[in-house]
């Protein structure tokens, strides 16, 4: 098996990749398939920190404006529910034999441990697989900012955000079908064109601190294992623009 090109990887797991397409909350199989590939890459060699999202259960932003609960709770309540999927995935990577923490910005000492830099990184030391949930632990910043922060935290050498996209697109491929696959893009290009695939905050803070970003989709068995040992697959984003 191929060595990882990077010592340290941050992978931004969607909430939408713990449940099957167009549904919600937690799917047995879909947890499987996530807990499967991540025990495949660190097989490689490469210490993996993992941030969760919650899509599969709450949007903060998009409760709020669909409800009359405000922002502030709307943010809070998504941060909890990543603890939902960090715990089932926790559960799942051990029962595979790989030796799992979660640490949370929000402190749920009945389930996990507080976020604590130096800690994350003696876990990283002793092997351990680092799931972080919580978000940042404040309200409107999205776990995309909260992956880039912990990348940049953390000293990560490359952050996989993994959705269910084949990676960055000229424009939406469902509304356009002459829409092309972008290979490499500069931090500058994704700010400057306005392309939606973090927020910029997130993207600001990756190239602020030299972390390369690769875009890719996670459904495709060996996707995540290309990525981390170097091949081409998504989209990278990083300081250099290649036309």
């Amino acid at each position: 098996m191929a060595a990882s090109k990077y010592n340290r990887v941050l992978l931004k797991l969607s909430g939408e990749s713990f449940c099957l397409p167009g549904e919600f909350g937690i799917n047995g199989g879909s947890l499987e398939s996530i807990a499967a590939r991540i025990d495949e890459i660190c097989n490689l060699g490469a210490q993996i920190g993992i941030v969760v999202g919650a899509g599969n259960f709450i949007r903060g932003e998009t409760f709020s404006q669909r409800s009359h609960i405000p922002r502030n709770t709307a943010d809070y309540m998504g941060m909890l529910a990543t603890l939902l999927n960090a715990c089932a995935l926790q559960e799942t990577l051990e029962k595979r034999g790989r030796e799992t923490r979660v640490m949370s910005a929000i402190n749920v000492p009945a389930l996990c441990e507080p976020f604590i830099r130096r800690r994350a990184l003696r876990h990283f030391e002793q092997g351990r697989v680092v799931i972080l949930a919580g978000g940042t632990g404040n309200p409107f910043f999205t776990t995309d900012t909260c992956a880039a922060l912990r990348a940049s935290e953390l000293e990560a050498n490359l952050l996989v955000k993994a959705t269910k996209v084949d990676g960055v697109y000229s424009d939406d491929p469902q509304k356009d079908p002459q829409a092309t696959l972008l290979p490499r893009l500069s931090y500058d290009d994704v700010l400057r064109r306005r392309l939606r695939i973090m927020d910029h905050a997130a993207i600001s803070l990756c190239r602020d601190n030299h972390i390369p970003i690769i875009v890719l989709n996670i459904f495709i068995k060996g996707n995540i294992t290309k990525a981390i040992c170097g091949e081409p697959v998504g989209t990278l984003i990083d300081d250099i623009h290649e036309s």
